[in-house]
């Protein structure tokens, strides 16, 4: 199975880019979960979630083969579990990546709730979580679905895609609030758009009608914000340096210095 596509024409622009040294904000929810302040530790939680909610619900209704609201349930159920357990604190960045820690504690949570039969009814449980169901489900009509044996993989690629639409939208919302949105909408038509044949810079400079000297300036930013943003959401979900420097390696083919 692919990675989620946002593959670029050349060296310079591919996602991984050159490996330069990327200003990587240190924070890290890993380790924030084990904060003596409830406000880091719920930061932390929200940001786990973010990555990861989606990922999960797929994986609940592909592989434990759930119906949707089952895996509605189970999802949330999981997270509320995890929370008032503190499953995340047991997690050692020597044994494995966090990502796979987290599979295995959700196939744990599933089944011993298929054992008891004990499935979370709707409205039953605390209602920790605000998601888009519905978008998830959605998206899971235009997919094929993987086979059984494939579902590690699976896994991996829909973190993926999390980790890359919340970069995404973070700088969709930065280019926002600095008045540039012209170089989200250019660096999203000419590297992320599938619907039809490549736009050239001459095309985008005409529909945008700006240069396209400003055509290369704008995707020369959007694309290094982009992969700083990244590399942000991947601190966030390591707990060390050593995790930090191979996961940025896997995700993005860089060294960060």
């Amino acid at each position: 199975m692919s990675k989620p596509r946002l593959s670029f024409n050349t060296d310079d622009t591919f996602i991984g880019g050159t490996p330069d040294k990327f200003p990587v904000t240190q924070w890290s929810a890993i380790i924030a979960l084990r904060s003596n302040e409830q406000s880091q530790r719920t930061r932390a939680f929200d940001a786990i979630v973010a990555a990861y909610w989606k990922p999960v619900y797929k994986y609940i209704r592909l592989k434990w083969n759930k119906a949707n609201e089952d895996a509605k349930d189970l999802t949330q159920g999981f997270f509320t579990k995890a929370l008032e357990k503190d499953f995340f604190q047991g997690y050692d960045p020597g044994r494995a990546r966090f990502r796979t820690f987290l599979r295995t504690c959700l196939d744990g949570f599933v089944a011993n709730e298929n054992k008891a039969a004990q499935r979370l009814k709707r409205g039953g449980a605390a209602q920790i979580l605000s998601l888009d169901f519905a978008g998830a489900e959605g998206e899971l009509k235009y997919i094929e679905i993987p086979s059984p044996d494939s579902m590690d993989d699976y896994f991996e690629q829909e973190w993926l895609r999390s980790l890359f639409s919340l970069a995404l939208a973070a700088l969709r919302e930065e280019c926002e609030a600095k008045n540039e949105s012209t170089h989200f909408q250019i660096f999203q038509r000419y590297d992320l758009d599938e619907t039809g044949d490549k736009i050239s810079y001459d095309q985008l400079a005409a529909e945008f009608k700006t240069s396209v000297t400003n055509v290369t300036n704008y995707l020369a930013y959007a694309r290094r914000e982009f992969r700083r943003l990244v590399l942000e959401k991947l601190r966030e979900m390591t707990a060390t340096d050593e995790e930090f420097q191979r996961e940025a390696r896997t995700v993005l083919g860089v060294d960060v210095k």
